[in-house]
């Protein structure tokens, strides 16, 4: 094997590590600002965690962060609960969860 292979199998190996990772934080994430907002719906125990993983598998609809907004959105908003307030959250559970996957690894 050449060098060059060397370096390309060490590339490819990279980018599934990181793309793995990237994957783990945003999973996290979703139960994070899932929990949270269970908490938001007065929702607590089992309850919160099922609740946690129903906004974790909104999030796998369409790329990006438009369908766990809209699921959020339409549960929250009744409680007060904005889109710049989802958004923010988003973000600070984003931070959180890079912490804790780092904190794994």
């Amino acid at each position: 094997m050449t060098s060059f292979d060397n370096r390309e199998q060490a590339f490819e190996a990279k980018f599934a590590h990181d793309e793995e990772t990237r994957f783990r934080i945003l999973a996290r994430r979703g139960k994070l600002i899932g929990l949270w907002a269970a908490e938001k719906l007065g929702k607590s125990g089992e309850v919160a965690e099922e609740y946690a993983k129903s906004v974790l598998i909104s999030d796998l609809e369409v790329p990006g962060d438009s369908d766990i907004i809209a699921k959020l959105l339409g549960d929250l908003a009744p409680h007060g609960v904005g889109e710049s307030d989802i958004k923010a959250m988003l973000a600070e559970k984003l931070v959180q969860a890079e912490a804790q996957i780092a904190g794994v690894a």
